[in-house]
């Protein structure tokens, strides 16, 4: 039965003990979709299952993907090379990478597609992205700038060179490069994507594309800091390992700070590849955190850095994080609002920048506060860790984690946090 709140219960002691992150999320559904467009089968293992790529699976399977699951981390994927219309619109939930890299994809397909979303989806900016295939000759429309998006495609991708304008998401410039490569090879003629002003949100996720791309047989030349060249091959099948999720794991690094615990997470901290990784040396330096924080690279990061923030010795501001507030939710008004519930005046917005007026004396009182997750799974699972020093913290909504870490309760249950809850 899902749960309409959850109380966390202060443990008052380090959390100790072995805990299992989830796959990544970014890797999973660029891996799903890039073996769902290649020829041949493909074994994803290590893999998140989780909503958002759920929802990958469900529409890659409606376009005439097959797609099995032997266990609960491994996804075999089946694809002839091509996609087909689906009968009905896509729905992504609330998916910001399904959505975003399914628009650009669906471009290759011989008929009408329509991406669509939930109520959060449906205001998660999607206009720069639909410009580019636009300006690439391709037919696509979201009228209010915001999924659904309807694409009518020719059955291949567009040669030629695109601008992208990737200021609000790398997400954008990942669903270009993903399906560059099924432009119509008899054209000969590569894809060329250039940024559009040199912002760009979280670079190192445009890496991990290439790095999925190019395991899946692509040919990509980066011919400057913003110019890729894709040549349009088309995709081969192969196997696919994917690593654990870096930003789930930073739940359980600032729970281990911030409790004086031992976490073994069975991964190096260096051998994470995703940009939310940066986020452990910044952790590590609780109770002494940084009295500026740049979260322009590590985005998915800021929340639980923001609640870790509110213990810390000093004051923190966070900066370069405008993109939070085009996320699942608004996650700065989210987290200022979820502080300021805490303790007044904790939180302050100036402009896109949050600052945090740490106060290590929280630890230990009781506060009761309601956290209004707005249906985001990051800001459930940031708030958590202040119920670890709180007493009276609530998490409303709780099963909102499913979107990426559906086992977080129970794997904070499993280090000793225990919970009241109300369903």
């Amino acid at each position: 039965m899902s749960k309409a709140k959850l109380t966390i219960i202060p443990p008052g002691k380090p959390l100790t003990g072995r805990a299992v992150v989830p796959g990544s999320k970014s890797i999973t559904n660029r891996a799903l979709l890039l073996a769902g467009l290649a020829k041949g089968t493909s074994r994803l293992t290590g893999a998140l299952k989780s909503d958002d790529t759920k929802y990958m699976a469900e529409a890659l399977r409606a376009m005439g993907v097959q797609i099995d699951e032997p266990d609960e981390t491994t996804f075999v994927v089946t694809g002839s090379g091509k996609l087909l219309p689906p009968k009905a619109p896509l729905f992504l939930g609330n998916a910001g990478t399904a959505t975003r890299f399914l628009t650009a994809a669906v471009a290759s397909v011989e008929g009408t597609v329509v991406v669509d979303g939930d109520e959060h989806m449906r205001k998660r900016p999607i206009g720069p992205l639909v410009a580019a295939l636009k300006s690439l000759g391709l037919d696509a429309e979201a009228p209010t700038g915001c999924p659904p998006v309807t694409v009518r495609g020719n059955g291949h991708f567009a040669s030629g060179r695109v601008e992208i304008d990737a200021g609000l998401s790398s997400q954008y410039v990942s669903a270009l490069l993903m399906a560059a490569p099924l432009a119509n090879p008899g054209a000969n003629a590569p894809v060329t994507i250039a940024l559009a002003g040199t912002d760009i949100g979280a670079r190192g996720y445009v890496d991990l594309t290439l790095a999925a791309m190019e395991a899946f047989g692509a040919k990509v030349e980066q011919l400057d800091a913003a110019t890729w060249r894709v040549e349009p091959t088309g995709y081969t099948a192969t196997d696919f390992v994917i690593e654990p999720d870096a930003s789930a794991a930073t739940y359980l690094w600032a729970a281990e700070v911030l409790s004086g615990g031992n976490i073994d997470l069975g991964v190096a901290n260096e051998a994470f590849t995703q940009p939310d990784a940066k986020a452990y040396e910044t952790i590590a330096k609780f109770p002494h955190l940084p009295a500026e924080i740049d979260g322009s690279q590590m985005q998915d990061a800021i929340p639980t850095i923001a609640v870790l923030a509110a213990f810390n010795e000093t004051p923190v501001r966070f900066v370069g994080i405008a993109n939070l507030r085009v996320k699942e939710c608004d996650r700065i008004r989210a987290l200022s609002t979820g502080l300021n519930n805490i303790s007044e005046g904790l939180a302050v917005e100036e402009g896109d920048d949050l600052i945090v007026h740490s106060d290590p004396e929280l630890a230990g009182q009781t506060l009761p506060a309601d956290i209004d997750t707005f249906a985001d799974h990051r800001i459930a699972m940031s708030f958590a860790l202040a119920g670890l020093k709180i007493n009276g913290i609530t998490i409303l909504d709780p099963d909102c984690v499913g979107k990426t870490f559906p086992a977080y309760w129970r794997t904070l249950a499993g280090l000793g946090v225990a919970y009241k809850d109300e369903a």
